[in-house]
């Protein structure tokens, strides 16, 4: 377990921009949040145990976004404000798996807002960034946006087992060299099952393909045994240097926004 970080300073890890966002968003940083984002933030493998609502979603994306806005590469071309053009960093950066089609819809839909806010809230400070592109792949993904990826690959990749199979077997695996974070959703759902090997064989693929290991970050309210999901999560290297961390809140508050008064 991580030690819990105080709530006043685990938002110091982020870039300025993010930290307004989320101050200016929600009241304060759920349980899972306080004590995942240091773990996170020293590029550890982290498995989160969490009740629905606490914020899990959040606490796995957040310091990948804020890597993916604000990279310290001097040579990116970047945003000083959201209408002007980018290039980018090639290939995709942040791999999100979901068992269901569903859920990966979602997740999509709501990572628009935080992208917007905190850009929103660099071009208001002046500084410079980078501004994600998130891309959605699985079986009912049309032709042309599977093409679009190949061409173009977004940051931020959202997919299921399945779908990541068939990326690691086509010409889009190339894209997939540069992923440097693997978010896991309802991780308990594939640890017990076929498909949970099938995915594990994928991790390991597409960690050979990678410059680095990439982090891996399991999220889940309900994951039994935790000792076993976390070597699930882990992987197959045995002397891998990967650092792993668990977190398992003992409360169940949610997450709380900010209501404009």
């Amino acid at each position: 377990m991580v030690s819990v970080a105080k709530r006043a300073d685990v938002l110091e890890l982020f870039h300025p921009a993010v930290a307004e966002w989320f101050r200016a968003s929600f009241a304060a940083p759920t349980p899972p949040q306080q004590q995942g984002w240091p773990a996170i933030a020293r590029g550890e493998s982290t498995l989160i145990l969490a009740p629905t609502g606490s914020g899990k979603t959040l606490t796995a994306f957040l310091w990948a976004i804020n890597r993916a806005m604000f990279p310290p590469s001097p040579t990116l071309k970047v945003h000083r404000a959201p209408a002007d053009t980018a290039a980018k960093l090639p290939g995709a950066r942040v791999l999100y798996i979901s068992p269901l089609k569903a859920l990966a819809v979602d997740v999509e839909r709501n990572l628009r807002s935080p992208i917007a806010g905190i850009a929103n809230r660099a071009a208001a400070r002046g500084d410079a960034f980078h501004l994600p592109s998130v891309a959605v792949r699985t079986g009912d993904t049309p032709a042309a946006e599977r093409a679009r990826f190949q061409r173009d690959p977004a940051d931020i990749l959202i997919t299921t087992p399945e779908s990541l199979y068939l990326l690691l077997t086509s010409n889009a695996r190339e894209a997939l060299r540069s992923i440097d974070t693997v978010i896991i959703d309802e991780i308990h759902a594939l640890v017990p099952t076929k498909r949970g090997a099938h995915l594990a064989l994928s991790l390991e693929r597409l960690h050979a393909i990678t410059a680095a290991p990439p982090q891996r970050i399991g999220l889940s309210a309900t994951q039994r045994p935790l000792d076993e999901v976390a070597r699930f999560l882990g992987g197959s290297d045995p002397g891998s240097d990967r650092g792993q961390t668990g977190v398992r809140p003992g409360s169940d508050r949610g997450q709380t926004r900010v209501r404009p008064g």
